[in-house]
């Protein structure tokens, strides 16, 4: 199936997605069929932050449009932060959402856990992820933790970087998760969290929603998800 991406929130997660699906593909030996469509990610940090659903659901509903005429038959966001309109988006939407919560739940489940932190951007955290996760009790970073991994993240997505000193407070915020709060695992709730801790062990059990994402996307773009 071809494919639609909905990109640039931030750049970095972008290519992130690319990559992650142009491997599974190679893997396979398989031909991956896919366009992209950029967003803008002041503007989503902007609605985000002003909690305008409908106005950001509008914008990822036009560059839809864009996607079904390049011939794509589904569209994902690239972004975390951006599925806090999905429910909206998705009433609007000229095409089908290959929406990552229900694949993130899943993964949750298919864990056996109880009990599991969050990290990401403050409309993530605020919402214990959407709402997405019933099966286990959802905990984050408390006093000023919550802001300082908030504000880092934003940074972060929008530079493309992380700095040792951001990569540790994020690491530190895990590991206060799971030793103050009891968090089995963290779930990486920022798709851009992978430039902290792609490759590295942080010292507990963690969970990017980005890689699951990435896979239930993967899965539609084999030739039986026609």
């Amino acid at each position: 199936m071809h494919i639609g991406l909905i990109g640039g929130i931030g750049p970095a997660a972008t290519i992130f997605y690319y990559r992650g699906l142009a491997a599974r593909h190679a893997i396979a030996g398989s031909v991956l069929d896919l366009t992209i469509a950029n967003a803008d990610v002041r503007q989503l940090a902007s609605n985000v932050a002003n909690g305008n659903t409908r106005k950001q659901a509008e914008i990822f509903a036009n560059l839809t449009e864009r996607l079904a005429a390049a011939g794509a038959k589904a569209v994902g966001v690239t972004s975390m932060a951006g599925h806090f309109c999905i429910d909206e988006f998705k009433a609007i939407s000229p095409l089908p959402i290959i929406d990552a919560r229900p694949s993130i739940g899943a993964a949750i489940r298919t864990r056996n856990l109880k009990r599991v932190g969050v990290i990401g951007t403050r409309a993530v955290m605020d919402s214990k992820f959407y709402g997405a996760i019933e099966s286990a009790e959802i905990v984050v970073p408390q006093g000023a933790a919550f802001d300082q991994v908030h504000c880092s993240y934003i940074e972060m997505a929008s530079t493309g970087r992380v700095s040792d000193e951001k990569r540790e407070l994020f690491f530190s915020a895990g590991r206060d998760l799971c030793r103050k709060q009891g968090a089995e695992a963290v779930l990486l709730g920022g798709t851009d969290l992978f430039l902290a801790f792609h490759g590295r062990d942080p010292g507990y059990p963690v969970i990017d929603c980005a890689e699951i994402h990435i896979e239930a996307l993967y899965e539609k773009t084999l030739p039986q998800s026609l």
